[in-house]
């Protein structure tokens, strides 16, 4: 991952970020579970989730399991490839069997 792609992420992890603690105080939940305060939890709930996946991808918590993908996904196509040669190989060999002289 570049630089570029951690600080754009850290960068707008700190604005929503901002965003929440401007917003939390002004957000009423109060006793009644009325539509302002329903709407406040749910704004509140999708800013944490913004702040968290962009916290996720800045630690790097999927790296490792790229690169274990990565290299699965290439050993199955060495096994693929080899596979097909062989294929190729026995579909020769038989047709110049079946050839007449």
């Amino acid at each position: 991952m570049t630089i570029w792609g951690k600080l754009k992420h850290a960068v707008y992890m700190l604005f929503a970020l901002g965003m929440l603690l401007y917003a939390l105080p002004m957000i009423s939940f109060s006793s009644g579970s009325s539509w302002v305060s329903l709407f406040g939890a749910a704004w509140a709930l999708f800013a944490f989730l913004v702040i968290g996946a962009h916290l996720h991808f800045i630690l790097g918590v999927d790296t490792e399991n790229k690169k274990q993908q990565e290299w699965i996904r290439q050993a199955k196509l060495r096994e693929w490839q080899l596979k097909w040669s062989k294929e190729r190989k026995t579909s020769r060999s038989l047709q110049d069997e079946s050839r007449p002289l």
